[in-house]
């Protein structure tokens, strides 16, 4: 678990920074969706690169296609890459007026509220996770973390209101496709996973950008600046890691581990360079008060009934074929 955790602090260090990657592209491109639209672009042409020499991705993307013509998965769950356009498309919306910081606390809640709920439904490959009073505690003090760092800017009107909770609403979202990443990766592998969901999410960002597009016209131009595409690939590192470690620590556990790293990234991030909203104490409270949440949540569950995990079942199903 410890090694599950490290790996999942580092997808939220990665997430970080990619917040603030895309929310600068879009400031400059004035368009959050086709900034979402060139970091995808970015990932998916890294990764079919990367299919087009490795034959272990084309081999897991088939191994994919079997599992849904066989059952194993539904057609449903090969679609995680459309919440993680979500969220990159928040972060481009909104990481610009409410900073990193808050963008981050927000969807932490999010995440924690849905990992709760998704490994209680046994929708992850770690299977069924009961929601022990240590994790609804934990996942209480995160989501008073979110109010508390929050409270400053939600009284400053609406529409801060409202950005607060878009990438609030994308952490649950987020919640589910960890979990139906991690049954993709236990089939074809975290390549495999990604360039799934690099291909998904793509094309539902390509058809809400030409939406657009047909009622405000063209963007700006793409900015030269070559730091402000690196988004696509750090976000081919947060969907491949994750893939990894959610096999190992479950969804929930997951979600902590990216939130921890993801408030000490979006807290440097917004104090060293910052960006839009200026820090306040308050966020740092509230993303103190989550880190303790993370804390009190990842003590360890005693393992129950069930528990096997979604992965360990299938191989058991196929030993019994066999």
């Amino acid at each position: 678990m410890p090694a599950g955790l490290a790996v999942a602090w580092l997808v939220g260090a990665a997430a970080a920074v990619q917040a603030r990657v895309n929310g600068e592209l879009a400031a400059r491109l004035h368009d959050g969706v086709a900034a979402a639209l060139i970091s995808f672009a970015v990932g998916l042409v890294v990764l079919l690169s990367a299919a087009l020499v490795d034959s272990r991705i084309r081999f897991g993307i088939r191994a994919i296609r079997a599992a849904v013509g066989a059952g194993e998965l539904t057609p449903g769950q090969c679609l995680g890459g459309l919440c993680g356009a979500v969220v990159v498309a928040t972060q481009a919306l909104t990481v610009p007026v409410i900073g990193v910081a808050l963008f981050a606390v927000a969807l932490a809640g999010g995440q924690i509220v849905g990992g709760l709920v998704v490994d209680r439904l046994g929708l992850g490959p770690a299977g069924r996770v009961p929601v022990s009073p240590v994790r609804v505690v934990g996942a209480g003090l995160a989501v008073l973390g979110m109010t508390v760092a929050a409270a400053d800017r939600l009284t400053a009107g609406t529409q801060v209101a409202l950005l607060a909770a878009l990438p609030a609403a994308a952490g649950c979202a987020i919640a589910w496709q960890q979990a139906v990443n991690g049954r993709l990766s236990a089939i074809g592998g975290p390549a495999a996973a990604s360039l799934m969901n690099f291909v998904i999410g793509f094309a539902g960002l390509l058809v809400g950008w030409l939406a657009l597009v047909a009622v405000r016209g063209i963007p700006a131009p793409p900015p030269h600046a070559p730091e402000l595409y690196l988004g696509g690939l750090l976000g081919i590192a947060i969907v491949g890691l994750g893939a990894i470690a959610v096999r190992w620590v479950g969804v929930l556990l997951l979600g902590l581990g990216i939130v921890a790293g993801q408030l000490v990234g979006a807290l440097l991030l917004d104090l060293l360079l910052p960006a839009g909203a200026q820090l306040s104490a308050a966020t740092v409270a509230g993303c103190v008060l989550v880190g303790l949440g993370v804390a009190v949540a990842a003590r360890p569950t005693p393992p129950g009934p069930g528990r096997a995990g979604w992965a360990g079942r299938r191989q058991s199903r196929r030993a019994r074929n066999s």
